[in-house]
């Protein structure tokens, strides 16, 4: 399970102003390894925390590279998911190490293998000097991807993308009022946003939500009703803010839980310049 929340603007009104600002959680077993986010591909290309899982090794549920592609990914709720199916983190790292397809080629393309994988959600993206681009597939909705209209404010949690999920309204309408303060400095920003992504709040019952999840166990899907998830062995692991102003500077900030406890946690801050 995983939350996003983003909106994304090619033409900011201002050089003040953000091309992106995406506010992510990962939600998982707490004991599943992995890797806090940092450089790793060709060159050092890419950034994002790296799956260790064994047999899903290499996979990722969000990321950047330099020149620009960015993807995330959410797993779809779903009570009896197939054990044997291929894992979807590959799904994230493929497209960010991809030297030849487009956000949209590249989603058409798994739309063709989406049978292989248990419910997903997938967002590409590629944030190049002429022109923005961010598409959508899920392999539980519609048969082809879509491009997503700019200046629009999108939120994504484990069914398809802007489903009135209670936790995803409430997370949106805080996101927004965060976003729409303009005095908000870059750092400020990231924290503001980490206080959304760290809401706590049960937003249940939500009979939509408990009707996709039949077969989940109730109380793993009461707490699965907050945006930051909290239960004995699985919840909201790590936050991501993803920014991308004006000029094409990233900035990148990870808070990740460490040792499987909910009270110890590092956060890293990366900045660079898209190649583009």
């Amino acid at each position: 399970m995983c939350i996003i929340f983003f909106k994304f603007d090619p033409r900011p009104a201002s050089k003040n102003a953000y091309r992106l600002i995406l506010a992510a959680n990962r939600d998982e077993f707490y004991n599943r390894p992995s890797k806090v986010a940092d450089f790793w591909g060709p060159n050092g290309e890419v950034l994002s925390g790296v799956d260790l899982e064994y047999g899903k090794e290499g996979g990722s549920w969000l990321g950047i590279n330099k020149s620009g592609k960015l993807a995330a990914i959410t797993n779809y709720l779903e009570g009896r998911p197939n054990t044997d199916a291929q894992g979807r983190g590959s799904l994230v790292s493929n497209y960010l190490v991809d030297k030849e397809l487009d956000s949209y080629s590249y989603l058409k393309k798994i739309s063709t293998e989406s049978h292989l994988y248990n419910g997903f959600n997938l967002l590409t993206a590629e944030f190049k000097a002429k022109q923005d681009h961010v598409c959508y597939y899920g392999n539980r909705g519609s048969t082809e991807p879509i491009h997503l209209k700019p200046a629009g404010i999108y939120s994504l949690s484990n069914s398809l993308l802007d489903t009135p999920w209670k936790k995803l309204l409430q997370g949106k309408r805080h996101f927004t009022s965060v976003i729409s303060n303009q005095s908000l400095s870059c750092d400020g920003l990231v924290q503001e946003l980490l206080g959304v992504l760290n809401n706590e709040e049960l937003n249940c019952p939500d009979p939509a939500q408990e009707s996709q999840g039949e077969g989940t166990n109730k109380f793993l899907l009461q707490a699965l009703s907050a945006v930051c998830v909290r239960s004995p062995e699985y919840g909201t692991r790590t936050n991501t803010i993803i920014l991308i102003d004006a000029e094409g500077n990233v900035t990148f900030t990870e808070r990740t839980m460490l040792n499987c406890d909910t009270n110890h946690w590092h956060t890293s801050s990366f900045q660079f310049k898209l190649h583009t």
